[in-house]
């Protein structure tokens, strides 16, 4: 099992905080098998509320696939407590969003999508945000400013 998290950065414009929607928000992630290579072409989504559990032991996967290649079953588990909000005050700096627990499979890709709850900076909520095109832009009447979240960025860092 490898713990690999998922790191983001952004340019927020009077926003200050960005997270997910809840437990039905998608991870929309493109992964590698561990055991030959194989990388997956087509998109594949994660949720919390999307799960089946482990064959041994208490554990939940929140992800199966099977490698096209080598026909090895492979599971991955978002780690609950591990879902945290991106901050405007770290804007800067890749911050740690997810982490995901992993078996036989790594993520090598991910797609912002749509789901997200965007914060102002007075704390007025944006529901159902969507970064499917990279960035998005709104106006906020409360403090009569454009509101942006724009240039954003991801890796994958493994957990020690």
């Amino acid at each position: 099992m490898v713990k690999i998290a998922l790191q983001m950065k952004a340019t927020l414009e009077n926003i200050g905080e960005l997270k997910p929607s809840g437990a039905e928000f998608r991870w929309y992630l493109k992964f590698t098998c561990c055991n030959c290579g194989e990388a997956s072409e087509k998109w594949n989504y994660v949720s919390l509320n999307e799960s089946t559990p482990a064959q041994r032991g208490n554990a939940v996967n929140h992800f199966i696939s099977k490698c096209k290649l080598c026909s090895r079953e492979n599971s991955m588990s978002i780690l609950e407590d591990s879902i945290k909000s991106f901050i405007a005050n770290d804007q800067d700096k890749f911050q740690t969003i997810v982490i995901f627990d992993c078996r036989g499979i790594e993520p090598s890709d991910f797609s912002a999508r749509e789901g997200w709850i965007a914060k102002t900076i007075n704390g007025k909520e944006f529901t159902d945000v969507d970064l499917s095109e990279g960035e998005w832009v709104d106006y906020c009447d409360k403090i009569k400013e454009p509101v942006g979240i724009y240039e954003i960025e991801h890796k994958f860092e493994r957990m020690k």
